[in-house]
């Protein structure tokens, strides 16, 4: 895969924020994302993860989840996925994630 561009920051922040949006844009997905110390699809897990954790369900997750699909994880794989997560960050955010997974993964 090509270096991951990410321009969102800017797009929605950029005049009101642009401290933010260069971390975001240039920092978190310019650097970090870009690092290959962890495999793509190993990264989007670990974010799918870490958002579920958090309790973030909103249209983040949805981008991640969407990510981690076109990384290579599989249907079967964010089930099981978020099924060993839901053991430790709770039942209901499992529930969460898999509505929102089962719109990414019938796309």
């Amino acid at each position: 895969m090509g270096k991951i561009v990410q321009t969102a920051g800017r797009e929605a922040l950029g005049e009101f924020a642009p401290d933010f949006a260069h971390y975001n844009d240039d920092v978190l997905f310019g650097e970090n994302w870009n690092n290959e110390d962890i495999d793509l699809k190993t990264r989007c897990i670990i974010t799918v993860v870490a958002l579920m954790s958090s309790g973030i369900t909103d249209s983040s997750l949805k981008y991640h989840l969407e990510n981690a699909k076109n990384a290579g994880v599989t249907q079967k794989e964010i089930a099981a996925i978020i099924t060993h997560v839901a053991f430790y960050v709770g039942w209901p955010k499992g529930w969460a994630v898999f509505n929102m997974a089962k719109e990414v993964w019938a796309e």
